[in-house]
């Protein structure tokens, strides 16, 4: 099938690298001429596992192609996706003026039958908004359906081709069924296509983005309680996780979530209730459950170190929102290190992918270290922010001799406090017991 992709950011670019490699001939469009041409090279604008490979050899496959050209590819196009961005304005509602842009260049390009796929994230009936702007500027039939995306960064190739499910959200049968043909090649494991409303598939991806945040809120405030009563929140994790009921998926304390879904789209539903006249104190709670999180390390690390830090030089390890990304988006490692420079303290950072990322959040305000142990010696104390596998099993022994006194802040609790003890580290973690050395 002939396939537009409207933006070649991270959902954009995986789906139509995705969609080609099972056949398809897609085009991938995006107004940033520097992007096109990399992605055009075969040089992978974002850090996901398996994606680079999977957009050379669609390039070389000639199945798999890159343009600024809207209007072409549209034209030529039986399906197109829209996967723009709708980032929070400051009320907390999405920005649709991407959408809005986008739709009017679909109505002035189509020809003929065209289906309409709307990927990104919006607000209930957006997707009729979207009809109504296309219909303004063309006479040529077509449908607007819509079909969240549910990628996990990180995980978001494998995401695509193994889906839990896929939800497809239309008021015309036709249009569902064209945008089913494409995703049946990767639901041959009997996960389910489903059919539904526009409106209850766009509620959908909001409710599910909302509940996973809340679960996440929800066991850092319990181990805010445990830190307090002097409770091991690992031992409850697991008590409760065993119960069918609950599961122990989203259940791990830490800085809290970051990234470009979560933050914004709790805001967005929020935002949604308050218009509909409807209560929504959980998820005004879970965002503030979220921001309290990061404050509560940082008052970890002032109450150890403070309460002046201008003489104190820290090192960071981990800066993306979540492993194997560089997205630094709402990570909590960046808002932790601003409320650090806020006090004076000399930052020394590292990150396995995310070095790059982070230079245009923090500038030249802290060092950037591409081996993990160079800035350790000398340093006050060194603070977790992101659990990348390389971080589980470090040199201890050497990380204890190159730190001025042997302190570490684990803000995703990635170690094991008896093994700290043994390694004599003075180690803080989240809703776990402080250790000392003996």
């Amino acid at each position: 099938m002939r396939v537009c992709v409207i933006g070649s950011g991270y959902v954009g670019l995986v789906t139509a690298a995705c969609l080609a490699d099972s056949g398809n001939h897609v085009v991938a469009v995006d107004k940033d001429e520097r992007k096109v041409k990399l992605l055009s090279s075969g040089v992978c604008t974002i850090y996901e596992p398996g994606l680079e490979e999977m957009l050379k050899a669609n390039l070389a496959a000639d199945r798999l192609r890159f343009s600024t050209d809207i209007r072409q590819a549209v034209a030529s196009a039986r399906v197109v996706f829209v996967a723009v961005g709708t980032p929070p304005r400051e009320d907390g509602s999405a920005d649709l003026s991407n959408i809005d842009a986008v739709a009017r260049e679909i109505g002035r390009a189509i020809v003929g039958l065209t289906v309409v796929v709307m990927k990104s994230t919006v607000p209930v009936g957006t997707c009729a908004h979207v009809s109504k702007l296309i219909a303004a500027e063309t006479q040529q039939p077509f449908h607007v359906v819509s079909n969240p995306e549910f990628l996990k960064e990180g995980n978001a190739v494998d995401d695509f081709f193994r889906p839990d499910r896929v939800v497809i959200g239309t008021d015309d049968a036709e249009a569902g069924d064209i945008v089913a043909e494409l995703y049946k090649p990767f639901v041959r494991n009997n996960k389910p296509i489903l059919i539904m409303s526009r409106t209850a598939s766009e509620m959908t991806k909001y409710a599910a983005n909302c509940y996973l945040a809340t679960r996440i809120s929800f066991i850092n405030e319990i181990a805010t309680m445990c830190e307090s009563l002097g409770v091991n929140v690992d031992e409850v994790r697991r008590g409760i996780g065993f119960d069918v009921r609950i599961g122990h998926h989203f259940l791990y304390p830490g800085l809290g979530y970051g990234g470009s879904c979560f933050p914004k789209d709790v805001l967005a539903l929020a935002h949604t209730a308050k218009e509909a006249g409807v209560e929504c104190g959980i998820l005004n709670a879970v965002t503030r459950r979220n921001a309290l999180q990061r404050e509560g390390l940082v008052r970890q690390i002032r109450r150890r170190l403070g309460p002046r830090l201008d003489q104190r030089r820290i090192v960071v390890w981990g800066l993306a929102f979540k492993p194997k990304t560089d997205d630094v988006r709402e990570a909590p490692a960046i808002s932790v290190i601003e409320d650090l420079l806020k006090d004076g303290a000399k930052i020394a950072v590292h990150d396995p992918r995310a070095l790059e990322s982070a230079k245009a959040a923090l500038g030249g305000r802290v060092s950037y270290h591409a081996d993990a142990y160079e800035p350790l010696k000398g340093a006050d104390a060194l603070v977790a922010c992101t659990e990348w596998m390389e971080y589980r099993s470090v040199d201890f022994k050497r990380i204890h001799d190159e730190l001025k006194q042997p302190v570490i802040f684990d803000g995703r609790n990635i170690w094991d406090p008896e093994l700290m003890r043994r390694y004599g580290f003075e180690y803080f973690s989240i809703g776990r017991p402080a250790v000392k050395p003996t």
